[in-house]
């Protein structure tokens, strides 16, 4: 096989069923699946065997670890010359795999990486929580586009690829609850590697249901910046201190507005903010209704970035503690 489409689930059947089912249909064929079940509790076993007869499927089962060594784990029993990375809550468009082969032939690449979009068929919320994670009214904004924050595009794992070579060279994801795959590609970047974005190569992604699994989400985004800075700490923007810049002004907002005479003044520019928020989003989805969703998802994707980041600060940096998460339990994305 030329590829192997590694993906590491946990407690996700459903989920991995439409993603199993969006890969029957790919144009390009050349490609293999390993799943490796994290310690499930709610296996997937009989999806995988649904699917075996349909696609060139292997299943493995293993102790909880978290995505990234799982990762790892089914790229060493993988056949392919490259692994990709699919998350358990992504679906794949027809073109996908061939809009890969498509650029990894015509050049020299390393690894590489797509953006995410939403499809109709997403719940509001799920569109809400989209629309979060990509508006450029958002730290969203630069999220499946051709440059990050601050520097070149990194893939993100939930839509990414390396080269069997680049796995032996760096031995893939490290052993980071969470950041694993931006830690991952800042280690590609820094070693040389030929790292692209394919555009036309976009997945479908659910990400979090609800408001509260999202917060988890983000809150440990930003306590793994944190992490990942005291690894590489050439990496650390100024744009990474925005979230809680923005938490911090919004606390003194809300305090000059409840104890001074003209305070109101002071609550003008979240006011503007949220309303081009809702203006955006409402022209973008044609419902005032989603649009007041999507204020309340920019919001937790700004608040909980921001806390989780400066709740790193104060662990790690003024504590000096080792890596850790604030939710331990949700490794997956």
């Amino acid at each position: 096989m030329k590829y192997s489409i590694i993906v590491a689930v946990f407690n996700r059947p459903d989920e991995l069923r439409e993603l199993l089912e969006s890969l029957t249909a790919q144009t390009f064929t050349d490609f293999e699946v390993v799943i490796v079940e994290d310690g499930s509790t709610v296996s997937s076993k009989s999806v995988c065997h649904e699917y075996s007869g349909r696609l060139d499927l292997s299943y493995f089962t293993k102790d909880n670890s978290g995505p990234g060594p799982s990762r790892n784990y089914g790229c060493r029993r993988a056949s392919g010359d490259y692994f990709m990375f699919i998350d358990s809550d992504c679906t794949v468009p027809p073109h996908y795999m061939r809009a890969i082969d498509d650029a990894v032939t015509a050049g020299n690449i390393d690894a590489f990486g797509g953006p995410d979009r939403e499809h109709e068929s997403f719940t509001p919320t799920q569109k809400a929580i989209s629309y979060a994670m990509t508006s450029l009214l958002t730290t969203g904004g630069i999220r499946g586009g051709k440059k990050r924050v601050g520097g070149a595009f990194h893939p993100r794992s939930f839509n990414m690829g390396i080269s069997r070579d680049v796995f032996n060279e760096t031995d893939g994801f490290s052993k980071m609850r969470f950041g694993e795959d931006v830690e991952f590609s800042i280690r590609m970047m820094e070693g040389g590697y030929n790292v692209q974005l394919i555009p036309d190569a976009w997945v479908y992604h659910k990400r979090r249901t609800d408001f509260k699994k999202f917060f988890k989400q983000i809150h440990n985004s930003g306590i793994a910046r944190i992490n990942i800075t005291l690894r590489h700490p050439s990496t650390l923007k100024l744009t990474h201190f925005f979230p809680a810049a923005f938490v911090m002004l919004l606390l003194v907002s809300t305090y000059m507005w409840l104890t001074q005479e003209h305070g109101w003044v002071a609550m003008m520019f979240p006011a503007l903010y949220t309303l081009g928020i809702f203006v955006e989003s409402t022209i973008k989805y044609g419902s005032p209704l989603l649009g007041l969703r999507c204020i309340v998802a920019s919001y937790v994707q700004l608040v909980s970035y921001g806390t989780g980041f400066m709740r790193g600060i104060i662990w790690r940096i003024i504590f000096n503690k080792p890596e850790q998460g604030a939710f331990e339990k949700t490794f997956y994305k």
